[in-house]
């Protein structure tokens, strides 16, 4: 991380009296811990803080500290406008108009658009949660137990609990710290990976029904009607995405979400060795080299035959 923009942040927040953090559309645990950790740390030191995501928090996280109190739209007069885990502004959705000033940006998306004043990007690091368990204590904040569940729920999920590729023993030794200060490891990974709903299951059982697979490519699709018939209310695709490319002699999985607005929300995930985040890149999208997602308008069926021919291109071209 830069020395420059982490001490220009650290200033910005510091001489900031109200803040205003967001994250992305349909949020993930980083997004989330990310959220409600840098948010919780400030509160600690006297500032107000609003935390702002469009599609709210969802249920695997509302037991998080401070999950409650989050809003659909952030406060563009705050003194300190901050993104946390978005490669683009546009990610905020409606929660930040692209044509309000960011003052800080921090992310670890290798796509990452630097669009704030200041731009703390770490492609290397496993979630911007884990950064900001670094960052916090240069900056003077105090890592709380409430933060630190936070933060680690950012942590655990991005890694898939410390599973994926680009784990290391710094992070590793970052997530210890965040245990050793109170965050409640086995209660954290359970809530964040292990427990779903009983209409997630259905839901996976809809897309799981028309699997298919094209040598080391597996994909499926889940319609509105798969959402009606399953009783589920998410418009993502409850984490089934993470479990295609399990398949034995898979390199990449694909999921297509149909959403309601005539748009398809796709998501890749890959092996170690294949980078998907640049076809996402081609679709409008973004993310890192194993998973990346772009929505994507048009038709399920038009969205799946282009974003397949993407994927199997860089197949055929990484042999």
């Amino acid at each position: 991380m830069d020395d420059w923009n982490v001490a220009a942040a650290g200033e910005r927040l510091q001489a900031a009296k109200t803040v205003s953090i967001v994250s992305h559309l349909r949020p993930d645990g980083d997004a989330v811990g990310s959220a409600l950790g840098l948010a919780l740390a400030l509160e600690a030191a006297g500032k107000q803080v609003t935390v702002a995501l469009a599609d709210g928090v969802p249920s695997s996280f509302r037991h998080l500290p401070g999950a409650e109190r989050v809003v659909a739209q952030g406060d563009p007069q705050a003194d300190c406008k901050v993104m946390v885990d978005c490669g683009d502004i546009t990610r905020g959705g409606a929660a930040w108009q692209p044509d309000w000033p960011v003052d800080i940006n921090i992310d670890h998306h290798k796509t990452n658009t630097r669009f704030a004043a200041v731009n703390i990007v770490a492609p290397e690091a496993v979630a911007t949660a884990a950064m900001l368990a670094e960052l916090l204590p240069q900056w003077g904040f105090e890592i709380t137990p409430e933060v630190a569940s936070a933060l680690l729920t950012g942590m655990l999920t991005d890694t898939i609990g410390f599973r994926t590729s680009n784990m290391t023993s710094q992070a590793l030794r970052l997530a210890a710290d965040l245990v050793d200060k109170g965050a409640p490891l086995s209660e954290l990974y359970f809530k964040a990976l292990v427990e779903r709903s009983f209409e997630a299951l259905r839901y996976w059982g809809q897309g799981l029904s028309r699997i298919q697979r094209e040598d080391r490519l597996v994909w499926t699709s889940l319609t509105l009607e798969d959402r009606k018939i399953s009783g589920y209310t998410g418009n993502d695709d409850a984490d089934l995405v993470g479990y295609l490319v399990t398949v034995r002699g898979a390199a990449i999985g694909v999921i297509f979400v149909e959403q309601p607005d005539g748009t398809v929300k796709v998501s890749w995930r890959a092996r170690p060795g294949w980078d998907v985040s640049q076809i996402a890149v081609r679709f409008g999208g973004g993310g890192h080299a194993p998973a990346a997602g772009a929505t994507i308008p048009g038709t399920l069926e038009d969205v799946q035959s282009a974003v397949l021919t993407a994927t199997r291109e860089l197949l055929t071209d990484t042999l």
